[in-house]
C-alpha cells in the first residue's frame, strides 16, 4: 500500500480535503495519512468532526497574534520529521493557504512530489488576494501534480509550462463536499428567529485586504438596505479574528434584522446557504458552493481567481463600494427575472465527482513513476 500524505490547516480546506480524504479511504491500494497543521484551532476541529475526520498529526500551530511567518516556520519545522518518519508517496496539499505555501515546502526540501488540489488559480495582481495569490503561484512551482477545478485553471497551468501530462481537470471538491452536508431535514436555532415570510442575506466577510475601512464601508451598506425595507434579514457568522468581530458589531449592534452568530461548522453554513435568498461574502469558497444551491452570489471584492462563475453569471463582483453593494442588491431584490438567471445559471465549478477523479489521477501518476 502507498501512503499518501494529505497536509492542511483551515477550516475551508478541511472541507474541500474531506472527500478527497474520505475516496482514499475506499481504495485498498492507498493508505492515507491526515495531517493538520491547526492554523485554524476551533473553526478547524468542526470541520473534521462534521466529516468524522481524526488526523494522525495534529501540529498545534494557531497561536495568539499569529503571523504569517510564524505559521510558515511552525509548518516547516514541525513537518520536517513527520514526512521524514512516513516517507509518503506524495504529499497532497490543497488550495492557497500559509499552511499550503509551508507544506509543499517541507515536501520539497525532502523530494517528496506535491500534489496540488485547487491548482491553477490566479487573479495575477500581487497582494490581491494576499498572502494567497503569492502562496499558490509558489505552490504550483513546486508541485508535481496538478488538480485543475475548471477548465481556466487547467489554461493557467499550461500558459505557465506546466507538464500538460500532469494536470487533470477535476472539478471543485467543495461541491463533493455538499453531498455530506445539505439536508432537507435540517433544523436549527438560528433559523427559528428569522421570519420565514422575509428574504434571507447569507453574509460573510473576513479577507485581510478587506479589514479595515473597506470592511466597514461594505458592512455599512448592508445595514443601509437592511433599515431600509421591511422584507429583509440577516445572518453573518463573524469571523473570529478580534479586527472582524469589532466592525461587524460597530455595525450591526442594535439592528434588529441583523442576526450575527459565532463561526458556523459546514453543516450549519451549507444549510443555512441553502435556505438563504442570496449571499454576499468575500470568501472563495462560497463563490464555489452557492451556484450548486442555486443562490446567487455578491463577491465582496474586486478581484475574483473564479472568474468561471462571473462569467457563467452565477458572481457578480461588487467590491465594497457602497453605491455598488446597493445597487445589485437593490437590483436582485426586486428584479424576479434578474435574480432567476444568476439562480438559474449553470454552476462551473463541478459535478461532485471531483475527488473520485483526483484518485483516478493519483494511480495513474504514482503508476507510471514506478515504471
Amino acid at each position: 500500500m502507498q501512503r499518501i500524505m494529505t497536509i492542511f490547516g483551515t477550516r475551508p480546506e478541511a472541507i474541500k480535503m474531506a472527500p478527497v480524504i474520505k475516496a482514499l479511504e475506499k481504495d485498498p491500494t492507498f493508505s492515507p495519512v491526515t495531517v493538520v497543521t491547526g492554523q485554524h484551532k476551533e473553526m478547524l476541529d468542526s470541520a473534521l468532526n462534521a466529516f468524522h475526520i481524526k488526523p494522525d498529526h495534529n501540529l498545534h500551530l494557531m497561536k495568539k497574534n499569529q503571523t504569517l511567518t510564524s505559521i510558515t516556520v511552525g509548518a516547516l519545522t514541525k513537518l520536517e520529521p513527520i514526512i521524514a518518519k512516513t516517507k509518503p508517496a506524495i504529499i497532497l496539499v490543497h488550495g492557497d493557504t500559509t499552511t499550503t505555501l509551508g507544506a509543499t515546502l517541507a515536501a520539497f526540501y525532502q523530494k517528496i512530489p506535491v500534489g496540488h488540489v485547487e491548482a491553477g488559480l490566479r487573479t495575477y495582481s500581487r497582494y490581491d488576494p494576499y498572502p494567497e495569490e503569492i502562496n499558490r503561484q509558489v505552490t504550483d512551482a513546486i508541485s508535481s501534480l496538478y488538480f485543475a477545478p475548471t477548465k481556466k485553471a487547467e489554461q493557467n497551468l499550461l500558459q505557465e509550462h506546466h507538464d500538460a501530462s500532469h494536470v487533470f481537470v477535476t472539478g471543485n471538491t467543495a461541491i463533493d463536499a455538499l453531498e455530506h452536508t445539505v439536508s432537507a431535514d435540517y433544523h436549527s436555532d438560528v433559523l427559528d428567529k428569522i421570519d420565514p415570510q422575509k428574504k434571507l442575506l447569507l453574509v460573510t466577510m473576513h479577507r485581510r485586504e478587506n479589514q479595515g475601512e473597506p470592511m466597514r464601508q461594505a458592512l455599512q451598506a448592508i445595514k443601509d438596505m437592511l433599515l431600509s425595507r421591511d422584507d429583509l434579514e440577516m445572518i453573518f457568522p463573524v469571523h473570529l479574528s478580534q479586527r472582524v468581530q469589532n466592525i461587524a458589531h460597530e455595525v450591526f449592534d442594535g439592528v434588529a434584522q441583523a442576526h450575527l452568530t459565532k463561526p458556523l461548522d459546514v453543516i450549519d453554513f451549507h444549510n443555512l446557504a441553502a435556505r438563504s435568498y442570496l449571499i454576499l461574502t468575500d470568501s472563495g469558497g462560497v463563490q464555489e458552493e452557492a451556484p450548486s444551491l442555486q443562490k446567487p452570489v455578491l463577491v465582496l471584492r474586486d478581484t475574483t481567481e473564479r472568474p468561471e462563475g462571473v462569467t457563467a453569471g452565477t458572481l457578480k463582483l461588487v467590491g465594497t463600494d457602497p453605491t455598488m453593494i446597493k445597487q445589485a442588491l437593490t437590483e436582485l431584490l426586486n428584479d424576479p427575472q434578474k435574480y432567476k438567471q444568476m439562480a438559474d445559471a449553470k454552476n462551473p465549478y463541478g459535478d461532485g465527482h471531483a475527488s473520485e477523479r483526483i484518485v483516478t489521477a493519483l494511480h495513474q501518476y504514482l503508476d507510471g513513476r514506478d515504471h
